[in-house]
């Protein structure tokens, strides 16, 4: 069985892709030591014991308002962090596919014309985290061009599922509610600004668009990932507090409230399904409801 290296498989979606390589059986799954820095010069030695035959790279930074406290940080860990993991690759003679996961905030500004937004739209990013994500992925395509690194490009759009932090909206909205359940919290949810959009998809589809990538994505080229479906925020919250079968009282917390906020977001994603036959199949109700199930255990435990 083929080897896949899962870089930064601590993280949200790293978890969701380890428990469906073991679902599958399609990859023999290999990480690396937990707390290892992408940017140390023992990569190389590593990836010899390892010898993988395919990398999905999953580790950066993510946190958007993070990056703007310390955006040097996010440049080293995000940018050269995957120059290094290129290096390291070459250097071992590594002949299989990468994988870089990227993200769809590389979009940034998006104008209403141009939606659903395709891979051919400009790049325009408004923070540092996207910019490192950015200036990653032409690093990944020059070298999928003059090292024959075979690179594949992946931009994931909103991703939601149980495991997810609560830095998150929808977790955040999940957590909240689970603590309105076990009594821990009144029947009120602080909240953002409900009337924005989002193309939101089930982490687990998103793995399962990563393996696509993996088997039949081309290299250099660029995939988005999401549902190609426009939801509410509003319309989410509305569903989880159906499901929780309680009554709640949202109000608007003005510090969740961000006045360059993209008002409407979803994807074109008939590249990935054309190129891999990959398309998104989880309800949204089945996500909603094992989101918060996975939170009302955590809140049990609390």
């Amino acid at each position: 069985m083929a080897t896949l290296l899962l870089t930064g498989h601590r993280g949200f979606a790293g978890q969701s892709i380890l428990s469906h390589l073991r679902d599958t059986g399609a990859w023999r799954a290999a990480t690396l030591p937990d707390k290892f820095d992408i940017r140390s010069p023992e990569l190389t030695s590593v990836l010899r014991a390892i010898r993988p035959d395919a990398v999905l790279h999953l580790a950066a930074l993510s946190s958007v308002a993070g990056s703007f406290r310390d955006p040097d940080e996010f440049f080293s860990v995000n940018f050269h962090g995957t120059w290094n993991l290129l290096k390291a690759l070459r250097d071992t003679g590594f002949g299989g596919r990468l994988i870089y996961v990227s993200s769809g905030d590389c979009y940034g500004a998006i104008a209403e014309s141009t939606l659903p937004v395709g891979e051919c739209v400009p790049l325009k990013p408004r923070n540092p985290y996207a910019v490192t994500k950015v200036a990653a992925e032409a690093l990944c395509y020059q070298w999928s061009q003059t090292e024959k690194i075979d690179a594949v490009i992946a931009r994931p759009f909103n991703h939601i599922g149980p495991g997810q932090d609560e830095r998150f909206v929808i977790a955040s909205f999940a957590r909240q509610i689970a603590r309105i359940l076990a009594g821990a919290a009144p029947p009120q949810l602080r909240c953002g600004d409900l009337t924005v959009t989002r193309d939101f998809t089930d982490v687990r589809d998103v793995a399962g668009a990563y393996l696509a990538l993996l088997r039949a994505g081309r290299t250099g080229e660029v995939y988005n990932i999401g549902s190609g479906r426009e939801t509410r925020v509003g319309d989410v919250l509305a569903m989880l507090i159906e499901i929780a079968g309680i009554e709640v009282e949202p109000s608007t917390d003005p510090r969740m409230l961000r006045a360059d906020e993209q008002r409407r977001v979803v994807a074109d994603v008939a590249k990935i399904e054309k190129h891999t036959g990959w398309r998104a199949n989880i309800p949204m109700h089945r996500t909603l409801t094992d989101t918060l199930e996975y939170w009302k255990a955590k809140v049990a435990n609390e």
